[in-house]
């Protein structure tokens, strides 16, 4: 693989934009080396612009469902465009988008469109706290809810206490607010609930965790902090940003069988384009301005040209029953080969999946929370990754990332990665 043009690219945008990247993953700081620069994008395949080719395992992190560039997201945003590409007054289309999604999302009544899922995560908290006049909420360590600051907490002297920041910039009034547990771990959200039982106003969690590797509920989990909300008074928010329309039409909620109170959306809903939304029953959706006393609003909320290519993505896995068994299919065929090639090294390893998300850690231990996930074996990780990557499949840089098919994917493909996976790990 020739890099140089990336190289080159990536020290002249380091002279102008902080560490040379708009979000940290890309900067390969976890993993070493320079990050490629793409010029295009089809199908399954990356190209960048050295003129390599790459199979992509990130589908721009999740959205790219069905393929890149895919024909009919693309007309419906170049024939949007011919008419303006943005106006702060209300559209159609707008109204049309947000039916076909309430069609999709199970037990929701209406949705709001925002800008980005980081922008319907804060949103859905600050609805929640307007909604139960309460001001402390419980998050889990490793799920990650977007860069707003309550978000951007880490366990302080134990697993269950008041969390601090994680980041400069946050402060200690907001990071009391925000109590943290281990994800896959009732009994502690238990414990927090009994020392403030009338303070919490929710708990936001992201059914399946993308964001420390793949990681599934165990049973009992999303149902146990369904019951504890319920009897505690407390709203349950699912932060459905990456699994939303993903792992089934109507996201975790169909596929795993929970109600959360409000749920929050991006990635697929936008087709692609810089979208986010948040959606609940009209008892707590009417709690928004300009209904209600919770204020929310956004000058490109809605923004045509984003609408346009969401209410195209959604139109289409609408029309398709069979995409999410195909895509389920071949994420467990990558797993099947994957196992065979590190059973034969006899290398220590977990892979853990759901739906078309998948993660390969190197470690002899389940990984079921942050720190399960944390001890694998992260400089096996990097040679892995960058092994890989000569071998022309893009993986996620960082060993806490989830991997996300994409439907333009064939059996092939899925092939090819397998014998470039046992070419890397005979290397070992």
């Amino acid at each position: 693989m020739r890099y140089q043009r990336s190289s080159a690219l990536f020290k002249e945008a380091q002279q102008v934009i902080p560490g040379g990247v708009n979000s940290p993953v890309r900067a390969f700081r976890s993993v070493g080396g320079t990050p490629i620069f793409v010029e295009k994008a089809k199908g399954a395949y990356l190209y960048d612009v050295d003129g390599n080719t790459y199979l992509d395992y990130i589908a721009s992190w999740g959205p790219m469902i069905l393929g890149h560039a895919y024909a009919p997201v693309i007309e419906a945003v170049k024939k949007r465009a011919d008419k303006g590409t943005s106006f702060g007054i209300p559209t159609e289309l707008e109204t049309e988008i947000a039916s076909w999604a309430l069609k999709m999302i199970p037990h929701m009544d209406k949705i709001r469109f925002v800008n980005s899922g980081t922008e319907a995560c804060m949103s859905a908290v600050r609805l929640a706290r307007g909604v139960t006049q309460r001001e402390k909420i419980i998050k889990f360590k490793g799920c990650y809810h977007g860069h707003s600051d309550a978000f951007l907490i880490q366990a302080g002297s134990g697993a269950v206490t008041f969390g601090s920041p994680s980041s400069p910039g946050v402060t200690k009034g907001t990071a009391k607010d925000t109590l943290l547990s281990a994800f896959n771990n009732l009994t502690e959200v238990e414990h927090l609930f009994k020392e403030y039982p009338e303070e919490i106003a929710a708990i936001i969690v992201e059914p399946v965790a993308g964001n420390m590797g793949c990681i599934p509920p165990v049973e009992g989990f999303l149902k146990g902090l369904r019951q504890l909300c319920d009897q505690y008074g407390s709203l349950l928010i699912f932060d459905e940003v990456m699994t939303g329309f993903r792992l089934a039409k109507g996201g975790a909620q169909e596929l795993l069988g929970i109600k959360a109170d409000i749920a929050t959306y991006g990635k697929v809903v936008g087709g692609g384009l810089p979208v986010g939304a948040f959606a609940a029953k009209n008892e707590i959706m009417n709690h928004l301005a300009p209904e209600g006393n919770v204020y929310q609003a956004g000058t490109l909320s809605g923004n045509p040209l984003a609408m346009a290519a969401g209410l195209a993505m959604l139109q289409t896995l609408d029309a398709e029953p069979d995409l999410y068994t195909r895509l389920a299919q071949k994420t467990e065929r990558l797993e099947v080969g994957f196992k065979s090639v590190l059973e034969k090294k006899a290398i220590p390893y977990q892979i853990n999946r759901l739906g078309s998300m998948i993660s390969l850690h190197f470690t002899d231990q389940p990984v079921i929370d942050f720190e399960t996930a944390a001890p694998g074996d992260n400089a096996q990780f990097n040679s892995y990754f960058h092994g890989m990557l000569n071998e022309g499949i893009y993986l996620p840089p960082s060993a806490f990332e989830s991997y996300f098919l994409n439907d333009a994917l064939s059996n092939e493909d899925i092939d090819k990665t397998v014998e470039s996976f046992s070419s890397v790990i005979n290397k070992f």
